[in-house]
């Protein structure tokens, strides 16, 4: 079969199982209580048999967790029931780097997303997490013999304790907010990935997170360390079927990019309008060093993420790329944060967001410039369309420069879908819906042009399905 067949099956697969939110019949090795309580913490770290530093944090967090207040600001987080999810489930035994050695209701899960055929064809490496634990992870050999490390957070914390113990909530610590605290009590799975200095990987490594029970917690942890003159594209997918029951996501990812050291993060999520997602997620930057994060937000009830860059080098860049879609009951606040503390050091952040069907999505940014950053440079631009006259954009910037050097640049459109732009479409013979579907694509393309190719095409196709009824 040529190649470009194989690609377009595997988009259809991932595609209409996401729209669908098809659902797998799996069983379970173990399953925590509902609700959150120490008992439950020490469950989860008994069961992974964690040093006791591990434990302490977790307790440590769980206090904190306790004592702050849900945040005032942002979207309606009142319908979380904190004591009616389940925050931790083992759905198979864990870590199997063969695909054949994956249980067969789990592989049938991640085949129909087309992600043995994604790692054949287009990937470094892959790893994917079903429920709370991972349950596949691969690398390729020439990686291996170079000393990449592509691990399970829980396999790292096993096989590299030193390292995960010197880095893990230095850059997002319980005390930065409620649920950073919760992911720290109750993490489990998600990537370790550590790049040796001047090693370059040219094929992105990807991580598929996978809720799958009704009133499921999902609280994966990411640590990535690119080390001097290194380069890595991490590509993490997240999806979940529809329940009447919220789920609960709520990850933590911290990134270490050294000295000339590249990283790109890259999201497609695609969860369903039933997930609460609450995302903390941050990097540094070292001297020269260059860190990018590009975020595609389809899908949850509610989405608040807002990738965050510390410059804290000479020279280093920043730059984060964020795409957001809301339809129906979905509010989508997103956006980002960069803090400027070396001298030299400049940064973008781009926000593209589409509103439709009563949906709202609103922009959040931070741009602070330290009194030692001299010479900064920032630009911010935040674009909106909004498809009919039920739905809503909102902007909130927030600008604190300490140094007259510096060079900000901000800027905002709001833009609705007129009858001018549709019919002028239409009369190149296109259907209403197919020429509201092109219009938000040309809207999308500066963020989608920027993914690789299998991913940019994937996501113009989810774009494209999320448009079906939103016009006439």
């Amino acid at each position: 079969m040529p190649v470009s067949q194989i690609t377009k099956n595997r988009i259809s697969r991932a595609v209409s199982g996401n729209r669908l939110g098809f659902r797998t019949k799996a069983s379970e090795l173990f399953r925590a209580p509902r609700g959150l309580s120490r008992e439950t913490v020490r469950l989860i770290s008994e069961r992974k048999k964690e040093p006791s530093w591990m434990l302490e944090a977790r307790l440590s967090a769980l206090q904190v967790f306790y004592e702050k207040p849900l945040p005032a600001w942002g979207g309606d987080l009142s319908g979380i029931d904190f004591n009616a999810i389940y925050y931790y489930v083992k759905p198979a035994e864990s870590g199997a780097q063969r695909w054949e050695d994956v249980p067969p209701h789990i592989k049938e899960t991640f085949e129909k997303i087309g992600i043995p055929e994604a790692e054949r064809k287009y990937l470094a490496g892959v790893g994917s997490q079903f429920e709370s634990e991972v349950v596949y992870h691969s690398l390729q050999k020439e990686l291996q013999k170079q000393g990449v490390i592509f691990l399970g957070m829980d396999d790292a914390l096993r096989e590299y304790p030193e390292i995960v113990r010197t880095y893990f909530g230095t850059l997002v610590p319980s005390s930065d907010n409620k649920f950073a605290a919760l992911n720290t009590a109750v993490w489990s799975g998600g990537s370790f990935i550590y790049v040796p200095p001047g090693v370059n990987i040219a094929l992105p490594l990807q991580a598929y997170f996978r809720i799958n029970r009704q009133s499921m917690g999902q609280f994966e942890r990411t640590l990535i360390i690119a080390d001097e003159d290194s380069s890595v594209h991490y590509v993490e997918g997240c999806s979940a079927p529809q329940y009447t029951v919220d789920s609960l996501h709520s990850a933590v990812v911290e990134i270490f990019v050294k000295k000339r050291a590249k990283v790109q993060y890259t999201t497609i999520q695609n969860w369903s309008d039933n997930v609460y997602n609450l995302v903390t997620k941050r990097a540094t930057a070292d001297q020269d060093a260059r860190m990018t994060w590009l975020d595609c937000n389809l899908g949850s009830k509610l989405t608040m993420k807002y990738p965050s860059i510390i410059l804290r080098g000479r020279n280093a860049r920043g730059e984060i790329q964020s795409l957001a879609v809301a339809g129906a009951n979905q509010h989508q606040d997103a956006g980002g944060k960069i803090i400027h503390v070396a001298p030299d050091t400049s940064a973008t952040i781009v926000s593209r967001s589409i509103s439709r069907n009563g949906g709202r999505t609103s922009y959040r940014g931070l741009v602070r410039i330290g009194k030692s950053a001299r010479n900064a440079t920032v630009r911010v631009v935040c674009d909106a369309l909004i498809l009919d006259p039920s739905s809503r954009s909102d902007t909130y910037p927030t600008m604190i420069v300490n140094d007259a050097s510096a060079n900000v640049a901000h800027e905002a459109a709001v833009a609705k879908m007129s009858e001018e732009a549709l019919q002028y479409v239409r009369s190149r013979g296109f259907t209403e819906q197919h020429a509201a579907s092109l219009i938000v694509n040309g809207f999308a393309e500066p963020i989608i042009k920027q993914l690789p190719m299998e991913y940019a095409v994937e996501l113009r196709r989810l774009l494209e399905l999320e448009m079906t009824g939103s016009v006439g």
